[in-house]
């Protein structure tokens, strides 16, 4: 079964669509839209106006396609695109958003600045982006209880924008302004119970490659490690583990 990244982020997904402040008559822009659902909700609010959603991976966009046609939705488009690099219309947009999907450019400044180019001017950046690995129980937690010990991690890849002060003057530097960032503390939800949980947390990179480094019995036992913490997050509402994000607005 593949991970279902939409059902984790049940109970970040309110306080982020709140951030929107999406109008009826509004263009948007949805970076790292993955399957589309984000994007298709924003294009059931701006029924007067266009949403285009753009992502590197080619099949994560022929899934959001899919979507939009299924929910039939017209006001609503996909490319396969680095918002990184791409030529987008000049001062087109009102809103540039984005759920978890601007941590991993090579280049953050010029992706900002990318992006500024694309916002008009008055327009907004609502984007929602992690805080720290340690403050995730879902990430630096979970891999220490793989590797049985707690160790020092990098805030980098999906941490890159963490540190409010650099986010701030990254997004000034690229031309955004009144930039503030709010505090989200709200779990992600990783399966009904811990079998299903434990299959889903087996499909991340980082867990897989953290039990990859372990040999033999070592491996086992980081396996039945990485179970029971599993096991010992699971609530009547399912497996739960805290998290904590940004929510970060600006103006063009």
């Amino acid at each position: 079964m593949a991970f279902d990244y939409d059902a984790e982020m049940r109970y970040l997904d309110p306080p982020y669509r709140a951030a929107l402040g999406l109008g009826c008559a509004d263009h948007v822009l949805d970076v790292g839209c993955g399957s589309g659902r984000t994007t298709c909700d924003a294009a059931g609010v701006a029924v007067d106006g266009t949403v285009l959603g753009v992502d590197v991976s080619a099949a994560r966009v022929d899934e959001a396609r899919g979507r939009a046609a299924a929910e039939g939705l017209r006001n609503v488009a996909f490319e396969v695109a680095d918002a990184q690099a791409h030529a987008f219309a000049g001062a087109r947009f009102d809103l540039v958003m984005s759920r978890f999907g601007t941590m991993f450019f090579a280049d953050p400044a010029a992706a900002f600045a990318n992006l500024a180019r694309a916002t008009r001017p008055g327009g907004r950046l609502a984007m929602m982006v992690w805080q720290g690995r340690a403050a995730n129980a879902w990430a630096g937690p979970l891999l220490d209880a793989v590797a049985g010990e707690t160790r020092a991690r990098d805030d980098d890849g999906a941490f890159s924008l963490a540190a409010p002060e650099a986010t701030h003057a990254l997004l000034a530097a690229a031309g955004f302004r009144d930039v503030a960032l709010t505090d989200v503390a709200r779990p992600v939800w990783y399966g009904a119970d811990a079998d299903a949980a434990l299959a889903a947390v087996l499909q991340l990179s980082e867990p897989r490659a953290e039990l990859a480094r372990l040999d033999g019995d070592e491996r086992i036992r980081g396996h039945e490690r990485l179970r029971d913490h599993v096991a010992a997050h699971a609530t009547p509402d399912g497996v739960l583990f805290d998290a904590r994000a940004w929510i970060v607005r600006a103006r063009r």
